[in-house]
């Protein structure tokens, strides 16, 4: 096997709709990034309270939720083109506003939430009408490869995003961010104008609301193979994402400062590394038929990640910095892992869903995907406070290799699910 073999797979981007989209993509994430990280640093600077900064999750994720759930169904009657321009369009125009607040000055905090909730709204429409396109771009069996080229650059977005926010803030303000992040949406829109027309084969002709969603969740509950590709990431996810650990872990296991500081960082960058990595070298994830297998095993790899990051804290008073070191290896070894998973559980969404339902699949993936972790950040926070950090973290790994295990085998349709069957 040589290193050609290793790399990430690039046969989709010889598909010049989803080249067009992929490296504009490129642009538009790093901007996007810029916004989420300058709207928390102004209600800071605006009000000097963490307690408005901590509605932005609020504010972000309710209308994520809602409209993540509507945009699929909106997704599954009208031209997945169309909504892909008004969403793209949106987008513009609230980063826009954003500029514009801060240019003028602006110090209301419910503006600025208000915009921030707009605009995660046109993002939970946008996000699953994308994702549902891609099998109408990109041949069946690339998808996998496809998923891991876009999941690479949000992830590497995610990286250099805020630190590129970091050093900026100081140095142009809060308001040129905003005005960069709005220029990149604009290569975005380019690169859907020159789409085709993308009509929903067999669409729905009522209108969409409750009705659709509730369709679509329906259909679900009789597609074992697919209900399962969320039931697993739920269990990954919900018992094995110990972010909300990392400020404690950081400070009182690994002797950091009681705010940020280079363990904080490090902890937070490492899954997003990790998932980074796993991108760069994911030419394999193209020669997998056995999707349902190899989603199985790579969410047994995250736990079993998980716990041996638990292992490494707990261990982390005997020898510090190589316990942070082995505990910043599993982080990375577990994003890479979710990574693959992600890849091949969207692969499998795409690929196997109807073509008259895949937009409120997707909907519901991007609730998924949105809710675990939010979840998690409860579970593992109330965990550790009745057992500690360490245990917490390493609890959580074990059980999801337990539930893995017991998904698998209540459900041998998902694990003998292979490409295209």
């Amino acid at each position: 096997m040589d290193l050609r073999s290793l790399v990430a797979d690039t046969r989709p981007l010889q598909e010049e709709h989803f080249r067009r989209l992929w490296l504009a993509n490129i642009v538009t994430v790093v901007g996007a990034q810029l916004t989420v990280v300058a709207v928390p640093a102004q209600i800071y600077t605006e009000t000097g309270s963490s307690a408005y900064v901590g509605l932005t999750g609020v504010f972000g994720l309710v209308p994520l939720l809602v409209f993540g759930l509507y945009g699929g169904a909106l997704a599954d009657v009208f031209d997945r083109r169309t909504i892909l321009l008004v969403t793209t369009a949106g987008l513009i125009v609230t980063s826009g506003l954003f500029w514009l607040q801060a240019f003028l000055g602006g110090a209301n905090v419910w503006l600025l939430l208000g915009l921030f909730a707009v605009q995660q709204a046109f993002f939970a429409v946008n996000q699953p009408t994308r994702s549902a396109v891609l099998p109408k771009i990109v041949p069946l069996e690339l998808l996998p490869a496809a998923n891991s080229l876009n999941m690479t650059v949000f992830q590497a977005g995610a990286i250099g995003g805020p630190l590129l926010a970091g050093v900026l803030i100081p140095v142009i303000g809060l308001d040129w961010l905003y005005l960069v992040d709005t220029a990149t949406l604009f290569a975005t829109l380019a690169a859907v104008v020159r789409l085709p027309r993308l009509p929903v084969v067999d669409a729905s002709t009522a209108a969409p609301g409750v009705r659709a969603v509730v369709e679509g969740f329906a259909y679900l509950r009789h597609q074992p193979v697919l209900l399962m590709s969320f039931v697993v990431d739920i269990i990954a996810m919900v018992f094995g994402m110990p972010r909300a650990l990392f400020p404690e872990i950081a400070h009182v296991d690994l002797g950091g400062p009681e705010a940020g500081g280079l363990a904080f960082a490090l902890l937070f960058a490492a899954i997003p590394a990790g998932a980074v990595l796993g991108g760069v070298f994911s030419g394999w994830v193209s020669r997998v038929d056995a999707q349902g297998r190899a989603v199985i095993a790579c969410i047994l790899v995250w736990g079993v990640a998980m716990a041996g990051f638990g292992l490494a804290i707990g261990l982390a008073d005997v020898a510090r910095t190589p316990m942070l070191i082995v505990a910043l290896l599993m982080l990375v070894i577990g994003g890479a892992a979710d990574m693959a998973s992600a890849a091949f559980r969207t692969s499998m969404l795409q690929s196997a869903a109807d073509d008259a339902v895949r937009g409120r699949l997707q909907g519901v993936f991007i609730v998924v995907v949105a809710g675990g972790p939010r979840i998690a950040d409860v579970v593992h926070g109330a965990s550790a406070a009745a057992v500690g950090t360490a245990a917490a973290a390493a609890g959580g790994g074990v059980l999801v290799v337990i539930g893995t295990v017991v998904a698998a085998l209540l459900a041998p349709a998902f694990v003998r699910y292979r490409l295209g069957r």
